[in-house]
């Protein structure tokens, strides 16, 4: 069953809790009106094609609504996406408790925030949170009231950008199309940045495969001190090395991805030389103009006419 957002309003216990939103950005200090610089959907329910152009800022099943708002945020600064059950719920109506999973956000650099169509080349991650001692991000995000703490890189030019916050609910991701993909995307600007580093992007839809180790897979299955391999690049950090648009990001050190990859290869990736990129990183695709060779043992692999990456 599908609940509009914008009619559903929390009357008691009764009424379902599953779907969420990503309906408030607080930003500066400043927590802006809900709607406020995010293209918020008609509809809370989840995306889960991951080959679709929805897989980006939402829409398609969930039509989404424009704005002209941008989001002044300061680099180097934490924001806080703020999820909710629908338009009008409060902070104990987030997402139903059952839906696990992990949180994630990422960014794109466009010329303008309120126009850019969101989907395709240029996005780049810089927030995960996954699995850690039995606890999944998800239940961190619904714990915390429905915010979703999400740091602005301080290394990144300024000007104006789309930020994808991302929850994904792994209930029923035993099956193929089971895992429910929620998202939004606000419109932002970010000043006080230094401009001294080069994310690696990467095309969504495309980062995503519907058998990707982190989206198909039976969560029940797993004990406390199981590995979740997060989907997705590896997030961007000002502290790796760029070079010619390449970079070799680390993962964060709450998610035990990297070991967890590693298991799910069979063998440990060969690391990345100056232009050879790694396993499950981008190599190719329509706009894309990083490095196009691999590293020994993987294969540039074309997933979408967005998309290629060694495997």
């Amino acid at each position: 069953m599908r609940y509009s957002s914008l009619a559903v309003t929390v009357a008691g216990a009764g009424l379902a809790t599953a779907h969420t939103i990503f309906v408030q950005l607080e930003a500066d200090s400043v927590t802006n009106p809900v709607s406020y610089g995010i293209r918020t959907p008609t509809y809370d329910g989840p995306i889960t094609d991951v080959t679709t152009n929805d897989v980006a800022c939402n829409g398609g099943p969930n039509p989404t609504t424009p704005s002209d708002k941008i989001i002044n945020v300061k680099a180097g600064s934490t924001v806080n996406a703020i999820w909710r059950h629908t338009l009008t719920s409060g902070p104990n109506d987030v997402m139903d408790a059952s839906h696990l999973g992990p949180t994630l956000a990422y960014l794109k650099k466009v010329d303008n925030a309120a126009t850019d169509v969101g989907y395709g080349n240029g996005w780049f991650k810089i927030q995960e949170d996954g699995y850690t001692n039995g606890v999944w991000g998800t239940s961190n995000v619904i714990n915390n009231q429905g915010k979703h703490p999400i740091t602005i890189p301080d290394c990144l030019p300024d000007g104006q950008y789309l930020l994808r916050a991302e929850m994904i609910a792994l209930h029923g991701a035993s099956s193929a199309n089971g895992a429910q993909l929620y998202m939004e995307c606000a419109q932002i600007n970010i000043s006080g940045g230094s401009a001294t580093k080069t994310p690696t992007t990467y095309s969504l839809p495309g980062i995503y495969k519907q058998n990707d180790p982190g989206i198909l897979i039976n969560i029940y299955s797993m004990s406390k001190d199981s590995q979740y391999v997060i989907p997705g690049p590896d997030p961007f950090t000002c502290a790796a090395s760029s070079s010619a648009g390449s970079q070799t990001a680390v993962k964060s050190s709450t998610t035990l991805v990297t070991s967890a990859k590693t298991s799910a290869a069979a063998t440990s990736p060969t690391a990345p030389s100056a232009c050879s990129g790694a396993q499950f990183e981008q190599c190719g695709g329509s706009g894309f103009t990083g490095c196009t060779s691999c590293a020994s043992g993987f294969t540039c692999t074309k997933q979408n006419e967005y998309y290629s990456q060694c495997a």
